[in-house]
C-alpha cells in the first residue's frame, strides 16, 4: 500500500499518529486541527485559481494524464493525482517548462500552497514528498519546488533535491512503522494540544502511568530512565533521594528533579526545595498577552493591578496592525500612574513582547516608574523552576492554576483557541468573539494572581517553625535541612520485631553507630602509621679522580697532600627506553 501525504505528514509529527492514519482510525474532533484544516483548504483553492489566472484557459488542466510528460500542450496541472508502488500524492499544482533541447524531457515544478506566514521543515519536506512521487510516476528528476505561502502569497523556492535523503530515511521508517502490527510506544509530545486523537492517548497514558505525562522530561531523559527499568511516574517518584549540595555549589541554583515533580503528583501535596525568597516591594501587576504569533501581531494587553484600596483590570485592544503602537503607549501610560509597578507575568512568552513592543514603538522614558517595571519585571514561571513543584504533569498556568481552584468561563479556552476566535473576529466582527478574548485574557491575569499570592505564602513558610501552615497548604520541603525521616515512608507491620528492624534501617550508621570515623581519639588510635621510605638512588658508575700533580691556578706543585673526599653526583642518563636520573 503506496504511503500518502496524511500518513507522512503525522509521521512528521508523532508515530503514534502515523500508525492511526495508516489504519484509518478517525480521533475525536480538536478544534485547532480542524479550523488548519479549513484554512490550508480555502488558502489552496484562492492559490490555484490565482495561479490559473496567469495562464491561458488551454494552458491549463485539472489531473491531465502525465504517462508522458511532453505530450500535451497542458502548463499548468491543477490537483495532479499521482500514485506509484511506494508512493502516492494529489499535488497542489505542477508547472510544466518544455526543454529547449530536442528530445530532452520537460522540467516539472511541484508548487505547494500554505496559508501560514512562517514556514518550518515540515512544509519543506511535504514539498518534497510531493517532488519524489513526482519523480517516480514520470521517471523525471525534480530538483526544485515552490512553496506560495502567507497572507501576501509570498513564493518560496526549495531545493527538493537537498531533503531526498532525509526524506528517503523518513519514508522507510514510515514503511516499518506500518507493516508493523502492534502500535509505537506512546509518548505524548507537543504536537498533542492540535491533535484529535489528543484525548484517547491522554487516556491511554494515565492508564499506563506512562513517562511521558512529565511535559519537562525530555526524550533523552526518558530513554536513560527506562534503561535504568523505570517506565511509570509512580515508580520515578520513589527514586528522589535529598541530598547535601557541597559548599561551592550552595550558591547555584538546584537542577530540575523529575522524581520530586512525581512525587509531588503522587502524594498530591506542593513540594518545596531550599529558602527561595520572592519579594514584592510595591504594587503588583499581572500581565498577560494575546498575539497571533503567525504574524508578529500583538493585539490584546491584559493588566491586573492589586492597589490597597481595589483590584483594577484594563484591557487594550488592537483592531489592526496600525493600533499596536497605540496599546503600548496606552500601557506605558497606566504603569506610569501607579506608585513602584512591579511587573508580573508567566513565561518568556512576555519577556519577548516587552523586548519587541520597546523595539518596534520605543521605550519608555528612562528612569520613570514604566522603564523601572519593564527591567525588573518578575517571570513566576522561571521562579518556579527548580524550586516549588506543584502537583501536575505539565507546569502550565491552565494546569497549575486549575489546581488551585481558578476556572475559566469557557471549557475549550487555550492559546490556541484564542487564535480561532482573533482570525473568526477578523472575518466577522462579531463582538461576542472579542467579548470572550478579553475574558480569557483577565482570567488568565486573575490565575496569575493566585498562583503569586500562593507563592508568596510558600516563600514565607520556615520549614521548622510552620509546620502548621505547611498543613494547611499542603507542603513539604524537601531538601536535607530535615529529618532522615523523610527518606522513607511509614511502615507499619502486624510484627513488633519487623518495626524495630525497620526503625534501624533508619539509622544512619556512619554518624550515630559508628564512631571511628567522627571521634578524633578512635580515629588517632586505629590510624594505621606508615613511615615513608626514602627512595635510595643506585649509584651505575665509579669515577676516580687522579691525584693533581700540579696547582691548577698557579702551576707549582703541592707541598702537601690533600685526602680524598667522595661526592655523589646525580646526572641525566640516555638509555633505550628514555631518560633517567
Amino acid at each position: 500500500m503506496p504511503i500518502s501525504p496524511i500518513v507522512f505528514e503525522a509521521c512528521l509529527k508523532c508515530p503514534t499518529k502515523c500508525f492511526l492514519r495508516s489504519r484509518g482510525e478517525a480521533g475525536l474532533e480538536n478544534s485547532y486541527a480542524g479550523w488548519v484544516r479549513s484554512q490550508n483548504e480555502l488558502y489552496r483553492t484562492n492559490g490555484a485559481k490565482r495561479l490559473t489566472d496567469k495562464f491561458s484557459p488551454n494552458e491549463c488542466a485539472i489531473g491531465p494524464p502525465i504517462g508522458n510528460v511532453n505530450s500535451g500542450a497542458w502548463r499548468l496541472a491543477v490537483d495532479l493525482a499521482v500514485a506509484g508502488e511506494q508512493l502516492e500524492s494529489t499535488i497542489h499544482a505542477v508547472e510544466r517548462i518544455p526543454s529547449e533541447r530536442r528530445r530532452a524531457p520537460a522540467q516539472l515544478i511541484p508548487t505547494r500552497f500554505v496559508f501560514a506566514n512562517r514556514l518550518n521543515t515540515d512544509d519543506k519536506l511535504l514539498l518534497a514528498f510531493d517532488a519524489l512521487a513526482l519523480s517516480e510516476v514520470t521517471g523525471v528528476k525534480v530538483n526544485v519546488g515552490k512553496i506560495v505561502h502567507g497572507d501576501d502569497h509570498v513564493t518560496l523556492k526549495v531545493n527538493t533535491a537537498a531533503l531526498a535523503g532525509k526524506l528517503r530515511k523518513l519514508i522507510s521508517a514510515i514503511t516499518m512503522l506500518v507493516s508493523s502490527n502492534s502500535p509505537p510506544d506512546l509518548i505524548l509530545n507537543r504536537h498533542c494540544t492540535e491533535c484529535e486523537f489528543q484525548a484517547r492517548c491522554r487516556q491511554k497514558a494515565v492508564e499506563k502511568d506512562d513517562l511521558s505525562l512529565l511535559s519537562n522530561m525530555t526524550e533523552k531523559e526518558r530513554k536513560k530512565f527506562h534503561s535504568k527499568g523505570i517506565f511509570t511516574v509512580t515508580q520515578i517518584s520513589f527514586t528522589f533521594r535529598p541530598r547535601r549540595r557541597p559548599k561551592r555549589v550552595r550558591n547555584k541554583r538546584e537542577k530540575y528533579h523529575h522524581a520530586l515533580k512525581a512525587l509531588a503528583i503522587q502524594k498530591k501535596k506542593i513540594h518545596v526545595v531550599g529558602n527561595s525568597q520572592l519579594k514584592l516591594d510595591g504594587t503588583p501587576v499581572y500581565l498577560d498577552v494575546e498575539a497571533l504569533p503567525d504574524r508578529g501581531l500583538y493585539y490584546l494587553i491584559g493588566v491586573r493591578i492589586d492597589t490597597p484600596a481595589s483590584v483594577v483590570q484594563r484591557s487594550f485592544w488592537a483592531d489592526n496592525v496600525e493600533d499596536e503602537g497605540k496599546i503600548w503607549h496606552d500601557f506605558l501610560d497606566t504603569l506610569v500612574t501607579l506608585e513602584n509597578p512591579i511587573l508580573i507575568h508567566y513565561g518568556s512568552f512576555e519577556t519577548t513582547f516587552l523586548k519587541r513592543m520597546a523595539e518596534r514603538h520605543g521605550e519608555p522614558l528612562a528612569g520613570s516608574a514604566a522603564a523601572e517595571a519593564i527591567r525588573s519585571a518578575v517571570n513566576l514561571a522561571s521562579f518556579l523552576f527548580s524550586r516549588i513543584y506543584f502537583p501536575t504533569y505539565s507546569n502550565t498556568l491552565k494546569d497549575i492554576g486549575a489546581w488551585l481552584g481558578c476556572k475559566w468561563s469557557t471549557t475549550a479556552a487555550s492559546g490556541m483557541q484564542s487564535i480561532i476566535w482573533r482570525m473568526a473576529w477578523e472575518r466577522s466582527g462579531d463582538p461576542s468573539l472579542k467579548r470572550n478574548l478579553v475574558n480569557y485574557n483577565l482570567e488568565d491575569c486573575h490565575a496569575l494572581e493566585v498562583l503569586s499570592r500562593t507563592v508568596l505564602r510558600l516563600c514565607g513558610l520556615d520549614q521548622q517553625t510552620s509546620s502548621e501552615g505547611a498543613a494547611d497548604l499542603g507542603v513539604e520541603f524537601a531538601d536535607n535541612s530535615r529529618s532522615r525521616d523523610f527518606l522513607w515512608r511509614r511502615f507499619s507491620s502486624p510484627i513488633a520485631d519487623f518495626e524495630i528492624i525497620n526503625e534501624a534501617a533508619r539509622w544512619d550508621y556512619q554518624r550515630d553507630r559508628v564512631y571511628v570515623r567522627t571521634d578524633k581519639l578512635l580515629k588517632r588510635a586505629t590510624s594505621i602509621r606508615t613511615s615513608r621510605i626514602k627512595r635510595v638512588t643506585q649509584i651505575n658508575k665509579d669515577v676516580n679522580c687522579p691525584d693533581l700533580q700540579v696547582c691548577p691556578v698557579c702551576g707549582r706543585k703541592p707541598d702537601k697532600l690533600f685526602r680524598k673526599r667522595p661526592r655523589v653526583l646525580y646526572d641525566i642518563r640516555f638509555n633505550r627506553f628514555g631518560l633517567t636520573r
